[in-house]
């Protein structure tokens, strides 16, 4: 019964600690993430802190895993480096991190494009108009454009030079 919980205290540094704790059982969070999370629950910052770098050393908190996981994970749902790079920015990591996160998927962008395209619009068009929505639709989702182009012109491995 969630109502008859007692409520921890917010000055509590091991309870922000334990919520913590807790939210990084279910998945990867940045440390951003995390503070706004016990922020949100009420904690102090002072008390959020401590229980961060205390997770940081235990390995619990990491911030390579946790950008590594959330590329693969917008890889799976069809998304593009540039959409994936811009998220990874919003969680405050550093582009050395982020270029490693990116590394490690050694993705194939053109073929990723070719195959979202595929599954959202099953044939692609011959009509000029239908094809720029294509286009559209797979930079809108942080594809680069030469992979979306790739993508419309059914080769992947092609290197288009047109703007």
């Amino acid at each position: 019964m969630r109502g008859t919980r007692l409520k921890a205290p917010k000055d509590d540094p091991r309870a922000a600690y334990d919520a913590a704790l807790r939210l990084l059982a279910r998945r990867e969070h940045s440390p951003l993430e995390l503070r706004r999370k016990l922020e949100q629950r009420g904690f102090l910052p002072e008390t959020i802190h401590p229980g961060l770098d205390q997770l940081r050393e235990q390995g619990y908190l990491s911030e390579t895993r946790f950008a590594e996981s959330l590329a693969r994970h917008r890889v799976s749902q069809g998304y593009g480096e540039l959409r994936i790079r811009a998220e990874l920015r919003q969680h405050e990591l550093g582009a050395e991190l982020i270029g490693r996160a990116l590394e490690v998927l050694d993705a194939d962008w053109r073929a990723l494009a070719a195959a979202q395209a595929h599954r959202h619009f099953g044939t692609l068009p011959d009509q000029p108009a239908a094809r720029q929505r294509v286009l559209r639709y797979l930079t809108q989702r942080g594809f680069p454009p030469a992979a979306a182009r790739a993508a419309l012109s059914g080769s992947p491995e092609r290197e288009d030079v047109e703007g």
